[in-house]
């Protein structure tokens, strides 16, 4: 499974705003110090807040946080909700499907049930555990350090 370049920036977004709770973080700041082009960040920004992930303030004095505390945000969820309904195989396209295996291939279930075991895994995960204690992990997202 391959995840996609919009749930990559989504977790190190979330990360950046879980380590820095004490106030709200810029776009440019998470794009500088997370390798993130402002372009693609701001499509993940404006989705997060649709989903109620993240809280978003316009203008001078503008920026973001997390909308709920770091121990309510599931990884696996996040996945799910950025992902959507992306097909993993062609036999999981309901238009593009050209595969003459698709109503007799016993893998398209096997698949089905390794995607949910994955997306379970995950759902154990909480932003808060990904931040929490990762002393690394702090000094890579804090601002002063990203001028790197």
């Amino acid at each position: 499974m391959r995840i996609t370049k919009r749930t990559n920036i989504a977790v190190r977004l979330l990360m950046y705003c879980a380590t820095n709770t004490d106030r709200l973080v810029t776009k440019s700041e998470i794009a500088e110090c997370c390798n993130i082009s402002e372009n693609h960040l701001a499509q993940v920004i404006n989705q997060l807040g649709q989903l109620g992930i993240l809280h978003t303030q316009r203008g001078r004095n503008g920026g973001m946080s997390l909308q709920k505390p770091a121990t309510d945000i599931r990884i696996g969820e996040v996945f799910r909700q950025v992902e959507g309904d992306l097909p993993m195989v062609e036999c999981f396209a309901d238009n593009d499907n050209t595969c003459p295996l698709t109503n007799a291939c016993r893998l398209k279930l096997a698949l089905t049930d390794a995607a949910h075991a994955f997306y379970a895994s995950l759902d154990d995960i909480t932003l808060e555990s990904l931040v929490c204690d990762n002393f690394d992990l702090m000094k890579i997202l804090q601002p002063v350090s990203c001028g790197r």
